[in-house]
């Protein structure tokens, strides 16, 4: 029987080395001799890529309490 810890160390290894590998695919895509583009292009692709990462960290950070709410 696979315990929870397994089944989430296979399971995250596997996520995580697919994000590696196609992080250097993107990395392919600076060479300015094959693609053109500019440095907004760039900024945008890795601001995106910067929120979406510290949104999945957060989720690792949470007490797995609710949604923070509104107060004043």
């Amino acid at each position: 029987m696979e315990t929870k810890r397994d089944k989430f160390v296979r399971i995250v290894e596997n996520r995580t080395n697919k994000i590696i590998d196609m992080l250097r695919l993107l990395g392919n895509c600076a060479n300015k001799a094959n693609y053109d583009y500019t440095e907004a292009d760039v900024n945008k692709i890795f601001n995106t890529l910067e929120k979406e990462l510290r949104a999945a960290k957060m989720k690792y950070m949470a007490t797995g309490s609710e949604e923070e709410k509104f107060k004043l």
